[in-house]
C-alpha cells in the first residue's frame, strides 16, 4: 500500500485552520489534528496530567483534579520557559500519535493540522506546507470574539508564533481566509483537486 501524500496545515491563531480542516473532512479527506490529540492527552491520560502537574509544581490542577487549562494557558503564554517545558512533555507524544495514525490512512492524501508546524521544525513530517492566512487585525478580532480574550492577550499568543511573513515564506500553498465560507470552500476544492494528483 502506497503512503498518503501528507499536507501540513498551519496558520496563526484565529486564521481559520478549523474551518479549513472541516472543508477537507467534508470532501472525505482524513484530518489528523494535533490540537485534538493534545486535548485527549491532557484530559484522559493520567500519567501525562501528572507529569505536567509535577513540572509546574502542583499549580495547574483544579479542585476536581482536572487540568486547569485557563491557568496553564495563561502561564505558558506569559512565560517562555514554561511554554518550552510544556512543549517538551507534549510534542514527542503528539508526533508519535500522528505517525501512528498516518499508517491507517488509505486515501491519496491526508491533512496534518499542526498549529506549530513551522515553530517546531516538524516540516520533515509533511510533503507540503499549506498555510491559512488572514490579516493580523482579523486574527485578533476573531479570537477576541471566540475566546473572550482581550486584544493584548491575543497579541501575546501571536508573539509566541512565527510572524505572518515567515509563515507565508515557508508555504507551498496558501489559503487566504478573509472573506466568507463560500470563498473558502472554492479555495479548498481547488487544492483538493490538485492534491489528488500528487504522489510521493
Amino acid at each position: 500500500m502506497s503512503k498518503p501524500y501528507k499536507v501540513g496545515l498551519t496558520g496563526g491563531i484565529g486564521s481559520g485552520k478549523s474551518q479549513v480542516s472541516n472543508q477537507f473532512l467534508q470532501l472525505g479527506i482524513p484530518v489528523i489534528d494535533a490540537d485534538t490529540i493534545v486535548h485527549e492527552l491532557t484530559t484522559s491520560n493520567v500519567s501525562v496530567i501528572n507529569e505536567i502537574n509535577e513540572a509546574f509544581k502542583n499549580n495547574v490542577i483544579d479542585s476536581k483534579g482536572k487540568l486547569d487549562r485557563n491557568k496553564l494557558r495563561t502561564l505558558v503564554f506569559s512565560n517562555n520557559k514554561a511554554r518550552l517545558k510544556l512543549e517538551s512533555i507534549l510534542h514527542p507524544l503528539v508526533f508519535n500519535e500522528i505517525n501512528g495514525e498516518i499508517k491507517d490512512i488509505t486515501t491519496t492524501y491526508c491533512i496534518l493540522s499542526i498549529p506549530l508546524l513551522l515553530e517546531t521544525s516538524a516540516t520533515s513530517m509533511v510533503d507540503s506546507v499549506l498555510v491559512v492566512d488572514c490579516p493580523e487585525s482579523l486574527q485578533i478580532a476573531r479570537v477576541c470574539k471566540r475566546d473572550g480574550l482581550l486584544s493584548e492577550d491575543v497579541k501575546n499568543i501571536m508573539n509566541t508564533q512565527i510572524s505572518r511573513e515567515e509563515r507565508l515564506f515557508a508555504a507551498n500553498e496558501v489559503i487566504l481566509n478573509d472573506k466568507n465560507i463560500d470563498d473558502l470552500s472554492i479555495q479548498v476544492k481547488d487544492l483538493h483537486i490538485n492534491y489528488l494528483k500528487r504522489k510521493i
